[in-house]
């Protein structure tokens, strides 16, 4: 008894300062103080999204067309990257930090960024090679289409780039560094300002590369920031020390991240099809439709970011939690975490939908691509609180390693908007009909999650678990 009362504090007092704020912190205090550096890196990331479009809306219509068919696919890789194998890879390491098992925290280093060397050069040769057929099938035609392509080709012959840099940036955020990404991404972002008109309009002896400047801006920024983050994973500031002469390739490592990975990979994927399809049901009311609701469907896309920024932190602190056997406050940072988002998305969303051409007017003023955009967001804007909650809980789920109800809200979602946009149209009901029915899907999204895990779907009921163990009153 006395040998375990001392080993306690020993290994307590080993515990990395980091890991013992995300078990023992102040919830929400501790969620706010990780998630505004996070937010701000997310912000900025957003904000290379939006650089770029606005720099491309001043090619055209057809360019901004172009960009809008791409859009889905490039974010699809920005999800899974970031979010699904990601978040894979940060509830990992966090997890085995939480149990304090520092040696296998370590080797997921080089585990993660195998995974992600391989599924960099999966979707490179997917959009190179089949990148025609695809935009084609969402509705690209003439110049929209060949603008696609030049934007495609670009975008994704860095494919790898962008995966190993969410794979470090990931890794650093699941050890409870959120500053460092932050940092990165911000300074990054600011390059890109002048980076990316310079390329797309050229200066001087500078040729313009027109739409594809905007890509290749894109790729030197990941660059950049692969280089920033590799070396200081390198340094001896970072608390994940991979060290290749001691690396042994083990199969549960790979285990532990993709089964989180793939998982969300299934929810990404139903997310990005949802917005895929929708794209491809808009089309048949020509480039403009297709322009402004794919301007305007990208604030929906911002949101994921914004949500990340609070995302990141759930998977560290779920994550950790669970590692060290605290569930309950792993559920109570995933309900804080999850009411924070929602309060910050439908506030966007009441916005948009409250002043639309605010958002819209920034990228391009055709009439036709003013009014599609404009009656997407009075619609689906109202409900983006159920986007944010239904988000929120998936990056929780996977710091718990528990996805199997946030994928089913996902399809569910997939399956009201393609179903009822497509019912909507054969009944003659418009644009606006198919808007309506991504609204609902939304609200399903938020639902399912929601109630799954109020009913117990990561732990069990465990106040009733709580309440069976407790020693009853003699009689």
């Amino acid at each position: 008894m006395s040998s375990a009362a001392t080993a306690a504090p020993s290994s307590a007092a080993t515990l990395d300062p980091r890991t013992r704020l995300l078990l023992e912190g102040p919830i929400a205090a501790t969620l706010l103080r990780l998630a505004a550096p996070n937010v701000l890196v997310m912000g900025a990331q957003a904000g290379v999204g939006l650089i770029e479009t606005f720099f491309i809306g001043k090619l055209g219509t057809e360019a901004l067309a172009g960009m809008a068919l791409v859009f889905p696919v490039v974010m699809l890789m920005q999800m899974m990257s970031a979010g699904a194998f990601g978040g894979g890879m940060a509830s990992a390491v966090a997890r085995a930090l939480g149990a304090r098992r520092q040696r296998d925290a370590d080797a997921l280093v080089f585990h993660a960024l195998a995974i992600a060397a391989v599924l960099g050069l999966a979707f490179m040769a997917a959009a190179l090679l089949g990148g025609r057929w695809l935009y084609a099938r969402l509705g690209g035609s003439g110049a929209a289409l060949e603008a696609a392509l030049q934007y495609s080709d670009w975008v994704f012959a860095g494919a790898l780039l962008v995966w190993i840099f969410n794979a470090l940036a990931a890794l650093i955020r699941g050890s409870g560094n959120m500053n460092l990404p932050a940092a990165v991404t911000v300074i990054g972002s600011l390059a890109l300002v002048p980076l990316s008109p310079l390329l797309i309009f050229g200066w001087g002896p500078l040729p313009g590369l027109g739409i594809a400047g905007g890509a290749l801006a894109l790729l030197l920024y990941y660059a950049a920031g692969t280089v920033a983050l590799g070396l200081h994973m390198l340094s001896g500031r970072s608390l994940l020390k991979p060290r290749w002469r001691e690396l042994q390739w083990r199969l549960p490592l790979f285990a532990d991240i993709l089964r989180v990975g793939v998982v969300g990979a299934i929810s990404t994927l139903a997310t990005n099809l949802a917005i895929a399809i929708s794209t491809a049901l808009v089309a048949g009311f020509g480039a403009a439709a297709i322009a402004g609701y794919g301007t305007a469907s990208r604030l929906e896309y911002l949101l994921v970011p914004l949500v990340f920024g609070f995302g990141a932190p759930l998977v560290s602190m779920v994550g950790t939690c669970v590692g060290a056997g605290q569930r309950e406050r792993a559920l109570r940072v995933a309900w804080i975490g999850a009411g924070l988002s929602a309060a910050l998305t439908e506030a966007i969303g009441l916005a948009a939908a409250l002043f639309p051409r605010a958002w819209l007017s920034l990228f391009d003023s055709d009439p036709a691509m003013l009014d599609a955009g404009t009656r997407y967001l009075q619609i689906v804007g109202p409900v983006y609180g159920f986007f944010g909650l239904a988000l929120s809980l998936y990056f929780a789920s996977q710091g718990a390693g528990r996805l199997l109800w946030p994928i089913i809200g996902n399809l569910a979602r997939l399956l009201v908007a393609a179903l009822g946009g497509w019912l909507a149209l054969r009944a003659g009901w418009g644009l606006a009909a198919v808007f309506a029915a991504q609204a609902l899907a939304l609200i399903v999204y938020g639902l399912v999650n929601a109630i799954a895990i109020a009913r117990g779907a990561w732990f069990g009921p465990l106040g009733t678990a709580r309440a069976a163990a407790a020693p009853r009153p003699a009689p």
